[in-house]
């Protein structure tokens, strides 16, 4: 007879292998990690492993899939709020608590290593659309409300917020002194100028 699976449990079996492959991606880059490693890591056999992913690559892919399935719920989970200017300041937080995870800057690293594969630039590419299709409506009605400036199109100031957030993880990857926890201040004050009328 076949075994019934749990879904709750295949789930969470599914994200504890994603968050072993992100801490083995970010200590030792993309080449450097090897599909045994991340079954160390997760505490499973490789017979597990390759039920849940096909090939390293595809876990890659899931681990962005991930954090942009996080951010798309976050927006969703906005819905209904009449505070446009405060979703997006608690995005900005939210961004900067994010790239605050020790794991971060070696990730992005990783990706970068990687990001010329038509899988992981198709999945950055998902991500960025996720990310401006959630920002697009909340700066469109704080532009509504008088709340923040009107002299630049909603899109172009989502493609300035994308720009400033990506910027923001390129120095957290590439610049080992700078630390994400004491600068989240500031990015957040460099998003509140941007946006200010």
């Amino acid at each position: 007879m076949a075994r019934t699976v749990d879904p709750v449990r295949h789930e969470a079996r599914r994200l504890g292998i994603i968050d072993a492959a992100l801490t083995c991606f970010a200590r030792h880059g993309y080449d450097g990690t090897t599909t045994a490693a991340i079954c160390r890591e997760a505490r499973i056999g490789s017979g597990t492993f390759f039920h849940y992913f096909p090939t390293k690559l595809s876990l890659m892919v899931a681990v962005l899939e991930l954090g942009t399935a996080e951010s798309v719920a976050w927006f969703e989970a906005q819905s209904g709020r009449t505070d446009a200017t405060r979703v997006l300041d608690e995005y900005a937080v939210r961004a900067a608590e994010d790239a605050s995870d020790p794991r971060t800057a070696g990730f992005v690293r990783a990706v970068g290593a990687v990001m010329t594969r038509p899988e992981i630039a198709a999945a950055l590419d998902r991500d960025a659309r996720a990310l401006r299709d959630g920002l697009f409506p909340w700066v469109r009605r704080a532009q509504q409300a008088g709340e923040i400036r009107t002299d630049l199109p909603a899109d172009r100031l989502v493609t300035w917020l994308q720009a400033l957030l990506d910027g923001y993880l390129g120095v957290v990857a590439a610049e080992t002194s700078f630390d994400p926890v004491l600068e989240q201040e500031t990015l957040r004050d460099a998003l509140q100028r941007l946006l200010r009328p």
